[in-house]
């Protein structure tokens, strides 16, 4: 077995581990789980904190158990939480469920022999277990000293907790119980929110299986500037890229600062200490060319979406912040293009607006409804210093309007000066 602690110490991946945990990894190869809320049909970066300790536990030689809370779903978790939360459907579960589990084939491999990756759910061994089977086959187990005792309980007294809620560490502690008696699972892995349901988990194992169980949690990512890892003005970073486009995905990664680009590194890629300490040595010399970002972001763009995305992203990358060409502009499929301008100001005009246009000026002024340009004057005046590009061709004449492709058959990029950009959407 590969050394799995000291992989995870190096890069900052843990804050907790049981003692014995070492002893237990170097001895044989262990199953080790981690469980999935399902409170949406895709998982978040958030998320790729704990899948990455699947990746590490099976590039280690362990084997990997994803578990999708189909059943804990239905109660949520009250670990740092504020306020109870909206209980979903059996149907929303099992389509968030479908989202997730696709998303975790792209991660861990599971056809290699022995330590081949598993996703169980735990929906399907608590769909015929009844409330009073429950409560005196698990329940008696722990004690409410036990249970009072834990963070996620204690820091919601004065604000109310549910009993549903209160129960959820039991809950989550016989998923432990029942994969370590069903599928010699002997370890469980989390974010370091996690420790109290975990270790639950553990002494549920000790007394009512008479058997020895293991934890390790990972830190929970904070950022340098102190705001919420993984968040942007529009909400979570998804990994699916219905909900995320690639270039936003890749533009969050690229936007690190340098401190938190070095955390990162060592977290979401697969580098090895070597490369890492290579790459920092060469953005040190050169910090204005953002090698840790540009490295950091590839790696993992390219692993969660494809390396046709990647250079997408990159091309729109370019046409806001660097030197690109119209026919740049021109490969961007529409969500990407979408996404790259979704801050810029749009204006809706017919198809026939623009065949009738007899000049740039009153295509940009009036035909645009004075949305680039509040005057044909200001126009014109523009126009005649070269400070116009439509679909990144500077517009030559002010009498002549020039051929419009236009971009996906229905938009054309108007750029004002360097930075300002309007999208004109074209309407049949």
């Amino acid at each position: 077995m590969n050394d799995l602690i000291n992989e995870l110490k190096w890069r900052g991946m843990i804050h907790d581990i049981m003692p014995g945990t070492e002893e237990q990894l170097s001895k044989e190869m262990t199953s080790g789980y981690i469980g999935f809320d399902p409170t949406a049909d895709s998982l978040h970066i958030g998320n790729l904190v704990p899948v990455m300790l699947l990746v590490h536990l099976q590039k280690a030689g362990h084997k990997p158990i994803a578990l999708v809370g189909g059943a804990t779903g239905m109660v949520g978790d009250p670990s740092g939480k504020s306020a109870e939360r909206q209980l979903l459907s059996e149907e929303v579960l099992n389509h968030n469920l479908s989202g997730q589990k696709s998303q975790l084939k792209q991660f861990l491999d599971f056809d290699c022999g022995a330590n081949s990756a598993e996703i169980v759910n735990n929906y399907d061994w608590f769909k015929d277990f009844n409330f009073l089977d429950f409560i005196r086959d698990v329940g008696k187990h722990i004690s409410v000293n036990y249970m009072m005792a834990k963070d996620s309980v204690k820091n919601r007294l004065e604000s109310g907790m549910s009993f549903t809620e209160f129960s959820y560490q039991l809950v989550q502690g016989y998923d432990f119980l029942h994969l370590y008696e069903n599928h010699n699972c002997k370890l469980q892995m989390g974010g370091s929110d996690q420790w109290g349901n975990i270790v639950t988990g553990t002494e549920l194992i000790r007394r009512k299986a008479r058997g020895e169980a293991f934890a390790l949690t990972a830190p929970l990512i904070k950022k340098a500037d102190g705001t919420k890892f993984g968040k942007s003005e529009g909400g979570n970073i998804w990994l699916d890229k219905k909900r995320t486009s690639p270039y936003k995905f890749y533009q969050y990664w690229l936007n690190a600062s340098d401190e938190d680009a070095a955390n990162y590194i060592r977290i979401f890629t697969l580098f090895s200490k070597e490369e890492i300490e290579g790459l920092e040595k060469e953005h040190q010399e050169a910090p204005h060319l953002r090698v840790l970002q540009k490295a950091l972001a590839r790696d993992i763009t390219v692993r969660v979406h494809s390396e046709d995305d990647f250079e997408m992203a990159l091309k729109a990358s370019g046409i806001l912040f660097g030197k690109s060409t119209a026919e740049d502009l021109e490969s961007l499929d529409e969500d990407t293009l979408l996404s790259v301008f979704e801050g810029v100001p749009k204006v809706e005009i017919s198809q026939a607006d623009l065949d009738n246009a007899p000049n740039p000026i009153d295509l940009l002024s009036t035909i645009t409804k004075e949305v680039i340009f509040a005057s044909k004057g200001e126009a014109r005046r523009m126009l005649q210093g070269g400070g116009v590009s439509i679909n990144k061709v500077k517009v030559a004449s002010i009498d002549a309007l020039p051929n419009i492709k236009l971009l996906q058959e229905k938009y054309f990029l108007v750029q004002k000066g360097k930075k300002n950009y309007y999208l004109v959407s074209v309407q049949n």
